[in-house]
């Protein structure tokens, strides 16, 4: 049976036809693959996918007199989006090394800062009055409540939350400057 008559088979949905394709053509591509991409089994999936496409769009895209030439073009093509996708791949992949190994210094160097920054602060803590730095302290690193605070320094809430904001303010202005 002719090629052509085999496409107009196949247009018509004939199972024998696309089987005959499949059985014909099969075997010779499958070499051709195998010989371009040195992998069997992607050569396999290669042809499966052919097989299927040509199949899926029997009706209205195959218009091939010389099926030959198709199927070996379809194949191909494939295989050219093949080398792409692992050449997009490849570079994808380089640029993530790189931005990794960049981010590893710039995240070293975002610890140094602020471990000085850190630092910065402590000092500018340190340097508030003593009752001030007491009550400042005991809000924010101790996570002490108001009351809890106003407690402990038999004072009342209201004055804790006065020298917290004094020391927010004289903190925010000395941060600020330096």
């Amino acid at each position: 049976m002719s090629d052509a008559k085999l496409v107009q088979l196949l247009q018509a949905s004939d199972h024998n036809a696309y089987t005959e394709i499949y059985n014909r053509y099969f075997q010779l591509l499958f070499v051709h693959a195998r010989k371009k991409l040195n992998d069997a089994d992607l050569a396999k999936d290669i042809l499966q996918e052919i097989f299927t496409k040509i199949w899926m769009k029997r009706e209205i895209q195959l218009t091939a007199t010389n099926l030959t030439g198709y199927l070996y073009t379809l194949m191909k093509n494939r295989i050219l989006d093949l080398y792409l996708h692992q050449e997009v791949k490849t570079k994808y992949m380089r640029a993530a090394k790189s931005f990794i190994v960049t981010n590893k210094s710039s995240g070293t160097d975002a610890l140094v800062r602020e471990k000085d920054c850190s630092a910065h602060i402590n000092q500018e803590i340190a340097a508030l009055p003593p009752k001030m730095r007491e009550i400042f302290e005991l809000s924010r690193k101790n996570q002490l409540s108001y009351k809890e605070i106003a407690e402990k320094l038999n004072t009342n809430e209201n004055n804790v939350s006065k020298q917290i904001n004094n020391g927010l303010k004289v903190l925010k202005r000395r941060l600020m400057v330096s």
